[in-house]
């Protein structure tokens, strides 16, 4: 057997089984997901008497009609909606105003607040906790949408991702853009903005999650029923918290917490492959 003949069966046994793993890999992310949505679809009674029942019927979307017949569960969406749209929109707006002034702008100190910025995301949460309840107590804030969002507003990350980003993109364009009498603000939202737009779709994408997702700060701010995002009104529902007799319910709730998420992040996906690729050709 010759030599290319023997190369072309090796790549070829090598894609098959780069490809297998892939599959492997593949089903071992997904069985978790599909568990879930197999245990929110078994009545809790049959899960108690056989936990093996989640692989075969019936079925039943019994526990689903129990969520969405919670009497607020509604109020909790559209909360967690306008939080999450809320925080995702100012996050974009300062990062990019923020990012544009680091990479294109020169003042003094440029660099030192730059830097100050970045030791932002070694703070964890738990370090500004108390104040930030303090001084959102003295503001009333707390039970309000202003004392959800204004917390998330301060992105380290956004402002250092959006600060590459525009650092990446070559300066003459300002320069041509300045020969035709363009003012800073013009350049940016004319020019540069545009071209960021795979970055700023990554960056919204990721703060919508974590805002969606986020129970720890909402847990604390909200305290009134009606105040409530979807991750804390449905763990207020949550009487029995080892849920051992009602782990359908639980799983329900999952489902209907997550897909939201899951909608909103398969139709900006292709964005985030674009900033990627992106980032990785220049």
């Amino acid at each position: 057997m010759s030599a290319p003949a023997v190369s072309i069966k090796g790549r070829a046994f090598g894609d098959h089984l780069l490809l297998a793993l892939v599959i492997l890999l593949s089903i071992v992310m997904i069985a978790p997901v599909l568990w879930v949505i197999g245990l929110s679809l078994k009545d809790n009674a049959e899960l108690m008497a056989d936990p093996n029942s989640v692989f075969h019927a019936p079925y039943t979307l019994k526990n689903y009609i129990n969520t969405v017949g919670t009497s607020s569960v509604f109020i909790w969406v559209r909360n967690s909606i306008i939080v999450s749209g809320g925080l995702t929109l100012g996050t974009l707006i300062l990062s990019s105003l923020a990012g544009y002034g680091f990479a294109r702008l020169n003042f003094p100190g440029r660099d030192v607040l730059f830097v100050i910025v970045l030791f932002g995301l070694a703070v964890p949460e738990q370090a500004v906790l108390v104040a930030r309840h303090q001084i959102f107590s003295v503001l009333k804030f707390h039970n309000t949408y202003q004392g959800l969002i204004l917390p998330g507003l301060s992105a380290p990350f956004g402002v250092f991702l959006m600060t590459q980003y525009f650092k990446a993109i070559p300066k003459e364009l300002d320069e041509a853009a300045m020969l035709d009498n363009a003012g800073r603000f013009r350049i940016f939202w004319k020019v540069l903005l545009p071209l960021t737009l795979p970055a700023q779709a990554t960056l919204g994408i990721f703060t919508f999650l974590g805002a969606w997702n986020d129970y720890f700060w909402p847990l604390i701010s909200a305290t009134k029923k009606d105040m409530f995002t979807l991750t804390v009104g449905m763990a207020s529902t949550q009487t029995n918290f080892a849920q051992s007799e009602g782990i359908g319910f639980l799983m329900a709730q999952a489902v209907f917490a997550g897909a939201p998420i899951l909608i909103f992040y398969l139709f900006f996906q292709k964005y985030i492959v674009t900033a990627v690729s992106g980032a990785a050709v220049k």
